[in-house]
């Protein structure tokens, strides 16, 4: 029993899984920031590029 109880406490002391958590968290923040960011200014970049192939000549 003893050995049980010194393997759950050496799983809560890991920090292995905490880290795995932070970098999921990073990783879905990124993501988040990028989907909004492409959101907001894909619009604005297609007109861009429409406006531009439009100005050249054929």
């Amino acid at each position: 029993m003893k050995t049980l109880a010194q393997k759950v406490r050496g799983f809560l002391r890991s920090e292995d899984g905490a880290t795995a958590v932070e970098y999921a968290v990073m990783v879905a923040l990124i993501i988040a920031a990028c989907v909004t960011t492409i959101g907001i200014l894909g619009d604005d970049v297609n007109n861009t590029f429409t406006k531009c192939a439009n100005a050249m000549p054929d």
